[in-house]
């Protein structure tokens, strides 16, 4: 299972109206080279590797939503399919392309590389939420 890590500039880009996580377009970006927690936007994402070889990158919000003071957001598990060879990468990035910056919101790590071959899938499994803020 891929470990979840949020970028720290992720919780006062919220706080100051960066993000609206129910209507922005969010998307993934690949990379082999480790995130760090105080990135900011895409721009500075190292090794970050161009996807044209991908089906799509853009994520669906399947509820963006609070209750009792509680609100998450819910994205609908993505697979992708390549088009061409794709990788290596071992981090996921998830990021706000509506943003002005596309500011970053999270990474996941697989742990190891990545290859993709032209036909091979690689499914994005958020399970219950990508988040939830109390």
């Amino acid at each position: 299972m891929a470990t979840y890590n949020k970028f720290n500039s992720f919780v006062e880009a919220l706080a100051e109206k960066v993000h609206n996580l129910g209507s922005d377009t969010l998307k993934v970006a690949l990379t082999n080279s480790a995130p760090a927690a105080t990135m900011t936007n895409l721009a500075g994402l190292t090794g970050a590797i161009a996807t044209p070889a991908l089906d799509s990158v853009t994520l669906t919000v399947s509820s963006s939503s609070q209750t009792s003071g509680t609100y998450k957001l819910v994205l609908a598990d993505k697979t992708m399919t390549a088009t061409g060879a794709v990788g290596p990468f071992q981090y996921v990035v998830i990021y706000n392309d509506t943003a002005t910056n596309k500011e970053l919101i999270c990474w996941y790590d697989y742990g190891s590389a990545v290859t993709l071959a032209s036909g091979d899938t690689f499914k994005l499994d958020f399970g219950t939420e990508l988040f939830s803020l109390a």
